[in-house]
């Protein structure tokens, strides 16, 4: 059995990820072997909150040029967790002064 922090790697934090806390929807960079099953576990062991729905998404790294010729960024498994009402994952919230 995997430790719920070896499938979670790390939150994702962008425009469009703050966008989605709004419908209480938090996305994390996840491991590429996991599945939506392990993902929910692992979230709700974490963060002690109940997970509805897990939408999950590959991407393909870019292709940089580099002086010694082209490189390839990793590939990345996204994880778009939708949170029931009422809870929520403080990582995310503003630390205000």
């Amino acid at each position: 059995m995997k430790s719920p922090r070896d499938i979670i790697i790390r939150p994702i934090v962008s425009e469009k990820s703050y966008a989605g806390l709004e419908r209480n929807a938090y996305t994390f960079l996840v491991a590429g072997e996991a599945n939506k099953t392990e993902i929910k576990e692992a979230i709700q062991q974490i963060w002690n909150v109940r997970v509805l729905n897990v939408n999950t998404l590959n991407r393909k790294g870019k292709v940089k040029r580099t002086r010694l010729g082209k490189g390839k960024r990793p590939d990345q498994k996204r994880a778009l967790v939708t949170l029931a009402g009422g809870d929520s994952i403080e990582i995310f919230e503003a630390k205000g002064p």
